[in-house]
């Protein structure tokens, strides 16, 4: 078998999904998460900085779309950002998310204020959005794979929290229950758009990096969060007990 020969549209979707065994919901804090191993202050320190992933998102969609010069995919294209940022009666993920930090026990005050996001989690997130501005729309439009492996860790918070958490606020979960069926209409566009467009084996090499690169984005943020939450050396502990850490100057 020539090993520079293109993978087959087939043997591609399966190397790609093969990726899910390095997927965040094997991070062990995500697994503390799912197993009730958690405290009050490990979740909400998960939720605060997650929203920074989330107001994210959009920005990474939007600038996906100013590079694609096809309207039919932006047409397709243009429903992700709705979906965050709202539409019509649709408040949209970013205020489910919010709804999800009150019910942990935040405020919207200080979810807003980016306060909490450690300097790991947003150095991740700002590589991932700077990629989608500068690679091709092709490439920052595969890069939203990950979406593949969704569905399960939105089901498994839906699964096990209520059981590990009961005083979390119910009302909390419509974020995870929203994006259930979102994140399998989305991969059904991306995996499309991806099959197409990466025909050689050099491309399809390339488009298995640009994944784990995402991959990688989820894991470092949860590493972040480890260090801080879990064993206690957030940012700056052996200097000062506060958060100074910047909060998003443009740099």
């Amino acid at each position: 078998m020539n090993e520079n020969a293109a993978m087959s549209r087939g043997d591609f979707e399966q190397a790609l999904r093969a990726k899910s065994a390095y997927y965040h919901i094997h991070h062990p804090f995500h697994k503390a998460m799912y197993e009730g191993r958690c405290t009050p202050q490990q979740i909400r320190g998960w939720v605060a900085n997650r929203y920074y992933y989330q107001i994210s998102i959009p920005i990474k969609d939007a600038a996906i779309m100013a590079n694609c010069p096809s309207a039919t995919v932006r047409r397709h294209w243009i429903q992700r950002i709705l979906d965050h940022d709202g539409y019509d009666d649709d408040a949209g993920g970013i205020e489910a998310w919010l709804a999800l930090g009150e019910a942990v026990g935040l405020s919207r005050e200080e979810i807003i204020s980016q306060q909490h996001v450690l300097p790991g989690v947003r150095f991740a997130v700002d590589a991932y959005v700077n990629f989608a501005r500068r690679a091709s729309w092709q490439e920052a439009a595969s890069s939203s794979l990950t979406e593949l492996f969704a569905p399960q860790i939105h089901q498994s918070r839906l699964d096990s929290w209520p059981q590990h958490y009961p005083w979390i606020d119910e009302k909390g979960y419509s974020y995870f229950r929203k994006r259930l069926s979102e994140a399998r209409r989305d991969v059904e566009h991306g995996l499309q758009i991806t099959l197409d467009y990466y025909r050689t084996r050099e491309q399809q090499e390339r488009m298995l990096e640009i994944l784990q690169f995402k991959l990688d984005v989820l894991w470092s943020m949860l590493d972040a969060m480890s260090m801080a939450y879990e064993l206690g050396r957030a940012p700056y502990h052996t200097v000062t007990q506060e958060q100074v850490y910047h909060r998003g100057i443009a740099l």
